[in-house]
């Protein structure tokens, strides 16, 4: 198993299943605990405002690697058999049948296998994802020598048609995501590696500070931002998909992992009920859809703003500016209904 990227934010909603799990203490250890949200006007540089994070600690900084470990060591002491290695091809018969012929059958098959899932295929048809009109790169930025302690906070900076994301992790290495406006995506493929000179020319214009961040940048990745709608149906009597397979979004809200971690307790909470199996994963579709398309349109939502240019950027980093004076804490009030849900909590 590999991860790719390199940073995760996990919010409250996420850290919610993670605890009650038993991982919410390795989580915090593995992590940053995130104070704070800074939004910066990428061509001058200056901080905006600065808005408090919610969740009383319950906000991490990860690394995914790290995120991925405490999970596969979680279910191997639970008796889950992990198997690597092994490709699936497509569904036939109730089965997965892999590369190479060989035919897995199961009471329940999950798809939880990412934008290009091989189980929503077979569940909804063949159609591609489509491209949303943005490029991204991720990189992770070595660590300083002598560092100061990091300021646990994400960093968005603003600038016309493009963004960067910006945030610490515990060993002191920068999680860097940045996102540039592409009328078309034409590489063979979503992911690719990059050469970071094309990263540093991308946003030569902006700020000294962040070109600075961007002059320490040795390996990144670039893929096309693609994404499918939502299918009216995510299950069939004995297959069902979760996470990205069943409702990819964009990276803006930082929400990915923290819908599939939703989704797994969810669905394990409805299948544990016992009763009609197609049933129980009908429940589970009906209660996550309408939470998911709602997150989908708000990450959607802030990609534009993200990216304004002219009068429209400059209304926006003056409001931005007096909702941090006024009311720091309000602003991230907007998102309670994210942050807040606990579905450990519901059924």
């Amino acid at each position: 198993m590999a991860e790719i990227g390199a940073g995760i934010q996990i919010t409250p909603n996420g850290m919610a299943v993670l605890r009650a799990l038993g991982l919410g203490e390795a989580a915090a250890a593995a992590g940053l605990a995130g104070q704070a949200l800074e939004v910066c006007d990428a061509l001058s540089g200056r901080c905006a405002a600065r808005f408090p994070l919610p969740g009383g600690g319950n906000w991490l900084f990860l690394h995914r690697a790290a995120l991925i470990a405490l999970l596969y060591r979680a279910a191997c002491g639970a008796g889950v058999a992990i198997r690597t290695a092994a490709r699936v091809e497509r569904l036939e018969g109730g089965k997965a049948v892999l590369t190479g012929g060989e035919r897995i059958g199961a009471g329940l098959i999950l798809g939880a296998d990412g934008l290009h899932s091989v189980v929503r295929r077979h569940l909804v048809g063949g159609s591609d994802p489509f491209f949303t009109g943005q490029v991204a790169w991720r990189a992770l930025l070595p660590a300083l020598q002598d560092p100061a302690p990091p300021m646990p906070a994400a960093r968005i900076w603003m600038a016309p048609g493009r963004h960067v994301v910006t945030y610490p992790l515990r060993d002191g290495r920068v999680n860097l995501v940045a996102v540039r406006a592409q009328s078309a995506w034409s590489d063979d493929g979503w992911h690719h590696r990059d050469d970071p000179e094309v990263l540093r020319r991308a946003f030569a214009d902006l700020c000294p500070e962040l070109r600075a961040l961007l002059d320490r940048v040795t390996e990144v990745g670039r893929w096309g931002l693609f994404r499918h709608p939502v299918p009216l149906r995510w299950h069939d009597a004995r297959t069902a998909i979760l996470g990205d397979a069943a409702h990819p979004t964009l990276p803006f809200l930082a929400q990915g992992a923290n819908l599939a971690l939703e989704d797994a307790w969810v669905l394990a909470r409805e299948v544990a009920r016992g009763g009609r199996l197609d049933e129980a994963l009908a429940r589970y579709q009906a209660q996550r859809r309408p939470r998911v398309e709602r997150a989908i349109a708000a990450a959607n939502a802030n990609a534009r703003h993200y990216h304004l240019s002219g009068l429209p950027r400059r209304a926006a980093l003056a409001g931005l500016s007096l909702a941090g004076r006024i009311a720091p804490a309000a602003f991230m009030n907007r998102y309670r209904w994210l942050h807040d849900l606990d579905v450990t909590r519901g059924g």
